[in-house]
């Protein structure tokens, strides 16, 4: 029996995770896509491997073959499948997926091992995020700075976890959105789903508020500053803080420590 015929139901990580919720109630096309997704991302069909027989699809699902190929047309379009006449559809290498796309981004959080997950984030982070800063002082217009500033309001305005969650995605994405940029404002916005499953994480601290507010305001105040060196400093002390924050959240529940 293949790995994919046992595959056990998604379980997210987080279950106040919005996405989780976007998820829920989808038609039975999207739990195809879903599940078929998932068992690429996590390794039980791998690069080469064809999907199950057609055949076999259609009984598990109980479904229309158009209904079925509709399904595989959406993973040929994430880059996780090719289609190919009378070979079917084989799965890609993982260089070639659309790491970007939402639904890909997001079976692969919840695929791999959060350590990893939290190692693969901050790794990117710490490359995309200090430069798009340092950009983002000097391209920004005042308007611009006006909508990171209202970001860190809402930020300190929080008097929960739950309601410091949407302001710090926004102050993250903005900033990627002022440099001015369109693939850089594309790749902020795509990341905040992996931000958002990381902002959850780190929230787990009790003091979470009081950690990330100095943090976030240095940045604000190098951007309004226009000072690109500042703004690229002040990004990687808090992404530094950030994974310590998070090593002690994996540390406290028993993970091995990102250090």
């Amino acid at each position: 029996m293949s790995a994919f015929a046992s595959l056990p139901p998604m379980r997210t990580r987080a279950d106040h995770s919005t996405y989780s919720a976007l998820t829920e109630g989808k038609s039975q096309h999207g739990r195809i896509v879903r599940e078929l997704g998932l068992a690429i991302v996590r390794g039980e069909l791998q690069p080469g491997d064809k999907l199950p027989p057609e055949a076999r699809l259609l009984e598990r699902y109980e479904i229309s073959r158009p209904v079925l190929r509709e399904a595989v047309r959406v993973l040929v379009a994430k880059g996780l499948v090719m289609s190919r006449q009378r070979a079917g559809a084989i799965v890609r290498p993982r260089n070639e997926w659309h790491l970007l796309d939402p639904d890909v981004l997001y079976w692969l959080i919840h695929a791999q091992p959060q350590r990893e997950f939290v190692r693969t984030l901050l790794e990117v982070r710490r490359i995309f995020e200090p430069a798009a800063a340092a950009l983002a002082a000097r391209a920004a217009s005042d308007e611009q700075l006006v909508a990171i500033a209202a970001a860190y309001e809402g930020m300190e305005s929080a008097t929960t976890a739950g309601e410091l969650l949407e302001p710090d995605l926004a102050f993250h994405r903005r900033i990627a959105e002022a440099t001015g940029n369109d693939l850089l404002a594309y790749i902020g916005n795509m990341l905040s789903l992996a931000l958002r499953e990381s902002i959850i994480l780190s929230s787990q601290l009790p003091n979470t508020h009081e950690l990330s507010l100095p943090r976030h305001k240095a940045i604000l105040t190098a951007l309004q500053a226009r000072d690109s060196f500042g703004a690229r400093q002040a990004t990687m002390v808090q992404l530094e803080e950030t994974g310590d924050d998070l090593s002690t959240v994996l540390a406290a529940d028993g993970r091995v420590n990102l250090a």
